[in-house]
């Protein structure tokens, strides 16, 4: 039922929100440049990108870490990560994109999963922090800020392509939208579902790190795959277009979603209760070098 759902919505569909009244909607899926069309969905999820870069690099001295390392890091991990997790939901689908070969790169039609793009970002993040000599886990605690930030954003690309909505549902939120024949279905936003819950983590660790109540390099990661993974369990639930372990009903996103929440969960609470020493923290570590730089400059100048 759900994947004949999915594929009955057209691009052009008309897009309502009853809990709005008769607020409806139909945006349109590109724009044209020069006789070429621009998609939405790519572009939305370029801006994604963009701010998430900018935010981990305005806020990177927190971390220890230079804007300059943030940008070197992006420059490698959008292609990539766009790449890893292009392959991800190919894979996933192999039969069909052996049969159509020809849309294996057609990524403005939809098809990024999110795994595939943290897996590329972190083998990218592992490579890069080796060479400039960076821990991982400091750096990738600043850069789970960007990847939500890229989440919250990129997640309204599928609301212009009419696409990541789940089963037909009368909550108050439903979202409709109108098949081929005409008729209305109203169906769970999951997308707005995803965007939401991804902004109320990105809000807390905002305002949790701020009170520098992060302990050890790592734990803003951990938190990260505790949070996203409880709330992707639950909305991939109700999704219609899911990938599914070969011939099983299981669903993956879902699968891997429930254990990286229940790994992450059960190290935050290991972690909990330890003593964690100042020290070890990297950007604590960067300061005291910096600290005694200036120190011993100054010990020169006189």
């Amino acid at each position: 039922m759900f994947p004949i759902l999915f594929q009955t919505i057209q691009r052009d569909s008309v897009i309502s929100f009853p809990m709005f009244g008769d607020f409806s909607i139909n945006p349109p899926a590109y724009f044209t440049i020069f006789g070429k069309n621009i998609y939405f969905y790519g572009v939305i999820i370029a801006l994604g990108f963009v701010l998430g870069t900018l935010y981990c690099a305005r806020n990177a001295r927190r971390f220890g870490i230079k804007s300059d390392d943030v940008y070197d890091f992006m420059l490698w991990t959008i292609p990539l990560s766009i790449i890893g997790a292009r392959l991800y939901y190919v894979l996933f689908r192999l039969p069909h994109y052996i049969q159509h070969p020809s849309e294996i790169f057609a990524i403005w039609e939809g098809g990024l999963a999110i795994y595939g793009g943290v897996i590329a970002g972190i083998i990218v993040a592992v490579v890069l922090c080796r060479k400039k000599k960076i821990p991982l886990l400091a750096m990738l605690d600043l850069l789970v800020y960007g990847l939500l930030i890229g989440q919250i954003i990129g997640r309204w690309g599928n609301f212009m392509n009419r696409e990541a909505f789940g089963a037909q549902t009368d909550v108050f939120c439903r979202m409709g939208l109108t098949a081929p024949d005409g008729t209305q279905i109203f169906v769970h936003p999951t997308f707005l579902y995803e965007s939401l819950w991804n902004l109320a983590g990105l809000i807390f660790l905002i305002v949790w790190e701020r009170k520098d109540k992060r302990k050890y390099d790592g734990q803003c990661l951990l938190f990260y795959f505790f949070w996203y993974g409880i709330g992707r369990a639950w909305i991939e639930g109700l999704r219609t277009d899911s990938l599914y372990i070969g011939s099983t009903n299981i669903r993956v996103s879902q699968a891997l979603s429930i254990v990286l929440a229940l790994i992450s969960f059960i190290i935050l609470i290991v972690q909990s209760r330890r003593e964690h020493s100042p020290e070890k923290l990297f950007v604590n570590q960067v300061k005291a070098r910096s600290s005694e730089e200036q120190t011993q400059n100054t010990d020169k100048e006189e």
